[in-house]
C-alpha cells in the first residue's frame, strides 16, 4: 500500500485534486471532515473548545461557530496552537483507524487530504507527498469569487499558511492549477500515473 499525503493552501484546489484521485481509485482520508466530525454537538473535542474559548464560539443551536473561531484564532499564533492540541489528536486517532482499515481492506493508494500537512504533521511519514499550487493572485480571486470572503480576511487566511515556495521543495509531486480544469486533469492524471507506477515497485 501506498500512502500519500494531498496538500495545498488555501483555495489551491487540493480538493478537485482529490476528488480526481478518488474517481481513479485512491482511498481517500479527508482531515478536514474528520475535524469536523470531531466538533459536533456532544463530542469531547467541541466541550474542550468550549471550555477554552468559552461559550462565544458556540451558535445558537450548539453548533461549532466557524467564522468566530477562525477569527479568534487567526491572528494569534497562541490561541491556534492551542485550538490545534485540541482537535489534531483526535483527528489522527481516526486517521489511524481509517489507515489501518484500508490496508487490511487490500487498498492500493490511500490519499491523506491534509491542508496543514506540513504545518502540523512529518511529511516523512508518507510514501509521497503531492502539493497543488495555485498563484497567490488566483487564490485571493477563488476566496473572494467562490467563498465570499472579503479580501482583507482572504488575505489574512492566506498569510496564515506557510508560504507554497517553502513547501514545493519538500514535496515529492506539485501539481500547479494555475490554467482551467481540464489543464489541471491531465497534471493530476500524470502524477497519478508515477503513483500507480511506484505501487508496482513495492
Amino acid at each position: 500500500m501506498l500512502h500519500v499525503g494531498l496538500t495545498g493552501n488555501i483555495a489551491s484546489g487540493k480538493s478537485s485534486v482529490a476528488a480526481l484521485f478518488r474517481r481513479w481509485g485512491a482511498t481517500i482520508i479527508d482531515a478536514d471532515q474528520l475535524a469536523r466530525d470531531s466538533q459536533r454537538p456532544g463530542t469531547a473535542v467541541l466541550a474542550a473548545i468550549v471550555e477554552r474559548f468559552g461559550p462565544g464560539v458556540l451558535q445558537v443551536d450548539g453548533s461549532l461557530d466557524r467564522a468566530t473561531l477562525r477569527n479568534r484564532v487567526l491572528d494569534a499564533p497562541g490561541e491556534l496552537a492551542a485550538l490545534n492540541a485540541i482537535v489534531h489528536p483526535a483527528v489522527r486517532r481516526e486517521a489511524a483507524g481509517l489507515l489501518d482499515t484500508a490496508a487490511r481492506n487490500g487498498a492500493r493508494i490511500v490519499v491523506s487530504d491534509i491542508p496543514l500537512l506540513f504545518e502540523t504533521e512529518d511529511p516523512q511519514r508518507f510514501d509521497a507527498v503531492v502539493l497543488v499550487d495555485a498563484p497567490e493572485p488566483v487564490r485571493l480571486e477563488r476566496l473572494v469569487a467562490q467563498r465570499g470572503l472579503d479580501p482583507a480576511e482572504a488575505r489574512r487566511m492566506m498569510a496564515a499558511q506557510l508560504p507554497a515556495a517553502d513547501k514545493r521543495q519538500r514535496s515529492t509531486y506539485v501539481i500547479d492549477n494555475d490554467g482551467d480544469f481540464s489543464l489541471l486533469e491531465r497534471r493530476a492524471r500524470e502524477v497519478w500515473n508515477r503513483l500507480e507506477a511506484a505501487t508496482k515497485r513495492r
